[in-house]
């Protein structure tokens, strides 16, 4: 199966499509490591009460929400929490920006780019391209950059922007809008059969399993 004739955009998911990523947000050492790092930035709070409070208020901004699928904003937690717990007065947007990156930094235990992803990209140069996905933009944009994939790109998306995921219909509606393309001529291309696949087919969208779309190059 190849890409449709009518097909003028393609959006991709972005981890487990694109990127490759292990994280392990449960390893005591990954929040011993951001409490010491607050700890520096005038924000004292202990590992353990830093992972409930964290936890904690991520389900309190998700119940806020009042979505079906609603969606956190992971630097929105962290500010607050460097406001509640600082020791001397600190421009709280920018630490938590910084501690939601760190945070990142430190449950990450694997990340790289899918090599047949970047050939299929390369195959795809000349089409207007998107990253509509359930991701943070505060350390997801951060990981295209640095693995060399955001000029790849036109248009990026993520759920923590809008407040609902995938698969929620209006976060392709508004990834098609901002890239101008109706429904029918955009393709999908993913690795989640529910928010990858069915969910843009319910708008309309054409769409692909990621390991399908790898063969494309070779059926050119």
């Amino acid at each position: 199966m190849g890409i449709p004739d009518n097909v003028q955009a393609v959006f991709f998911d972005c981890y487990n499509t694109l990127i490759e990523i292990g994280t392990d947000e449960d390893d005591p050492l990954t929040w011993q490591m951001l409490s010491s790092w607050l700890s520096y930035q005038g924000v004292a709070i202990g590992a353990r009460d830093l992972m409930h409070e964290y936890r904690r208020t991520c389900r309190e901004q998700a119940v806020r929400r009042g979505e079906s699928y609603p969606e956190i904003d992971v630097e929105a937690v962290f500010v607050q929490i460097c406001r509640d717990h600082r020791l001397w007065d600190l421009d709280a947007r920018r630490v938590g920006r910084r501690a939601a990156r760190t945070f990142r930094a430190a449950s990450v235990r694997r990340k790289r780019v899918f090599p047949e992803s970047l050939r299929l990209l390369e195959h795809l140069r000349g089409l207007p391209l998107g990253i509509v996905s359930n991701g943070q933009r505060v350390f997801s944009e951060h990981e295209l950059r640095h693995l060399g994939l955001r000029g790849y790109f036109d248009v990026l998306v993520f759920s923590s922007d809008l407040g609902f995921k995938k698969p929620d219909p209006r976060i392709f509606v508004y990834a098609l809008e901002k890239l101008g393309v109706d429904p029918e001529n955009a393709l999908f291309i993913g690795d989640s059969y529910r928010n990858d696949i069915l969910a843009p087919r319910a708008i309309g969208m054409h769409s692909m399993f990621i390991r399908d779309a790898w063969g494309l190059p070779d059926r050119s």
